[in-house]
């Protein structure tokens, strides 16, 4: 997750002891990183033995799950009942920590390569070992912030406007990420090529 729970109650003056919205906000943390997951196009999260596949043909392979730690190993498939066969000794240059550039192809457009690897951001609270990244302090702020605002508005939720003077006319919209959130992720975006 992109944040944690203490800093998002440390953020809306929750007292730490009191524990009765704590499965509600882990749940929105949970919720808005998947969400910042699907804006950016790509895993944000440290993940390990994550695994892609790719049409055997191409030589330059844009991982979706970056800063890319480790490159663990390749397999190729021809069919369903040969199966993955490993491939060993693969010769590749990692371009920007997320651009995998192959010196030749691993095989033709009839077959499916599959790379397993480990990338990501290391999320807050934890350490970074040696060649992990931790997450930016932006994204993690973003996240702190967007909970927030989800907690804070919980009970109005899809109101957009009210009628104040005794009506009942109210508009309803999506429920959409703060602008100044949607700033930060345009940063971490992955673009179409």
């Amino acid at each position: 997750m992109l944040t944690q729970l203490s800093t998002v109650k440390a953020r809306l003056g929750l007292d730490p002891l009191v524990v009765k919205d704590d499965a509600l906000l882990t749940a929105v943390i949970a919720a808005i990183s998947v969400r910042f997951d699907r804006e950016c196009g790509r895993t944000l999260e440290r993940t390990t033995g994550i695994t892609q596949e790719f049409d055997a043909d191409l030589t330059e392979l844009c991982l979706s799950c970056f800063p890319v730690e480790t490159v663990g190993k390749f397999e190729v498939k021809a069919s369903e009942a040969q199966g993955w066969v490993e491939l060993t000794a693969v010769e590749f240059l990692l371009r920007r920590q997320c651009l995998l550039v192959l010196r030749e192809p691993l095989g033709s457009c009839a077959q499916v390569l599959r790379v397993t690897y480990t990338g990501g951001y290391v999320p807050p609270g934890t350490d970074p070992g040696p060649g992990q990244t931790p997450l930016p302090a932006d994204l993690a702020m973003a996240a702190v912030e967007q909970v927030s605002y989800w907690y804070l508005n919980r009970e109005r939720l899809g109101v957009v406007r009210e009628w104040p003077s005794g009506g009942t006319y109210q508009q309803f919209s999506e429920l959409d990420l703060l602008t100044s959130v949607q700033a930060v992720l345009r940063c971490y975006r992955v673009l179409a090529s």
